[in-house]
């Protein structure tokens, strides 16, 4: 409490001030980021603290007797920033300008753990520069209670942004860029390099991303010198449609602490890619191929390698596996708890059967648009999978009604069931309300309610 007293305060500090009722920045609890939006765009305004002492004497009366009233202001700095830790952004701002004590515990560091920006048409590379400058007041160059920053969503982000967090935030831990598509390697590869602690990386929508590594030649895929590993755990590579398997390649070899992967929609990606992955990123525990085409039964054996330790598997409209791939996961990873197989339509009774017996506890599982399942398979997973919370059976043309009694008879805390364009009367799903009374039924059946 005393350093915050003592702060210097001569000379104006740059802030970011946000409008009334301006959508372009959003924050959560303890975290704050703030705004001024002129002709669409934000700017950094610079402002000094509010002064001490007002000079027009009824002013000074008027406001002696507001201080006398303010109960708020005898509470101890503490308190006070325990109660700013609650505030949006703009009211954090806001607050900054009553009073100079006011301004000093508004940019108290304990405040600014998170950034959060949004917005097509913000500043965001201006925004940060600003920001980070900021709250380098106190530890010149370097933000150290800084630990998360996002950025989604923010097309006007460049490399530029990317690097000023680089070289400000040694202890950034969680990073979301998604949708920021002028983002490179080069970009990443500063963030990597000078952030050693990162642990959370989202780079979903970056379609120039296409390797995370400690080197820059992005062809490089031996393991980086002197042991050097990179410390990130989750990684989003959704939509990095150029993302080929020697940039898997480059990836697994850095990122080896790797335990959750998402890979949705890089179409180039191969059963190969998934060969190189296994090797270094024994530790994954969720992984999605969901629309990778190329990826087979082949790329099913590789995954199995991970044995137990998976328990979240999203292969969704992977048109190359079947039974096969299905029998490879059920019989190695007994502890899968989700499966996302819609659109799999190689997958029959057979492959629901392999699954239901070896992966006892699964809770979710989608099988949409499997037209090869039954109620055959159905049976199997009602006999076996007790633990079934969510199951979706979305356009599985041979699904009747039947099927779904034997559910709903076995799997009690059932508590989302998908049966939109099956053929099942009102009567079974009246049958399926009855006995999973939690559970939400989506349908297309215009008689029941």
């Amino acid at each position: 409490d005393s350093d915050l007293s003592m702060r210097t305060l001569s000379t104006p500090s740059p802030a970011l001030i946000f409008p009334p009722n301006s959508p372009g920045f959003q924050n959560g609890r303890g975290s704050s980021t703030s705004s001024s939006s002129v002709t669409g765009e934000t700017v950094a305004m610079v402002h000094s603290p509010p002064p001490t002492r007002l000079t027009h004497p009824l002013i000074r009366l008027a406001s002696k007797h507001q201080k006398e009233q303010a109960n708020i202001d005898r509470l101890p700095d503490h308190s006070m920033i325990h109660i700013f830790s609650f505030l949006p952004t703009n009211q954090l701002c806001r607050c900054a300008r009553v009073c100079r004590r006011w301004y000093n515990l508004a940019w108290d560091p304990r405040l600014w753990r998170t950034i959060r920006l949004t917005g097509e048409t913000i500043n965001v590379d201006r925004a940060l520069k600003v920001l980070t400058r900021r709250l380098c007041q106190d530890t010149p160059n370097v933000c150290l209670m800084l630990e998360t920053v996002i950025v989604s969503g923010c097309r006007r982000l460049t490399d530029r942004g990317l690097y000023t967090i680089a070289q400000c935030c040694p202890e950034l831990r969680r990073l979301e860029v998604s949708g920021c598509y002028n983002i490179s390697n080069e970009a990443v590869f500063d963030v990597v390099s000078l952030c050693p602690n990162l642990e959370h990386l989202d780079v979903s929508g970056c379609s120039k991303v296409t390797c995370i590594s400690l080197t820059r030649e992005a062809s490089i895929k031996l393991s980086p010198l002197h042991g050097k590993q990179i410390s990130i755990r989750y990684l989003d590579m959704t939509d990095c449609f150029v993302l080929e398997d020697e940039g898997l390649h480059t990836i697994a070899a850095h990122c080896t602490q790797l335990t959750h992967l998402y890979l949705r929609r890089c179409v180039r990606i191969t059963d190969e890619g998934l060969r190189y992955l296994m090797i270094y990123c024994t530790s994954i525990k969720e992984l999605s191929v969901s629309d990778c085409r190329f990826v087979s039964d082949f790329g099913m054996r590789e995954i199995a390698k991970l044995e137990s330790r998976l328990r979240y598997l999203s292969i969704a409209h992977c048109g190359r596996i079947t039974d096969v791939g299905i029998r490879y996961i059920a019989k190695y990873c007994s502890k899968l708890r989700y499966l996302n197989a819609r659109g799999c339509e190689g997958i029959t009774d057979h492959g629901v059967e392999y699954l239901a017996k070896n992966c006892t506890k699964l809770k979710s599982l989608d099988i949409g648009k499997c037209p090869l399942v039954s109620d055959t398979g159905l049976e199997f997973l009602a006999l076996n999978c007790f633990n079934l919370k969510r199951l979706s059976l979305k356009s599985c043309e041979s699904i009747t009604g039947q099927g779904l009694q034997i559910v709903a008879a076995n799997c009690f805390d059932l508590q989302m069931l998908n049966v939109q364009d099956c053929e099942v009367s009102v009567d079974a799903l009246r049958f399926v309300k009855r006995h999973c009374k939690r559970c939400i039924i989506e349908h297309t059946n215009p008689a029941f309610f």
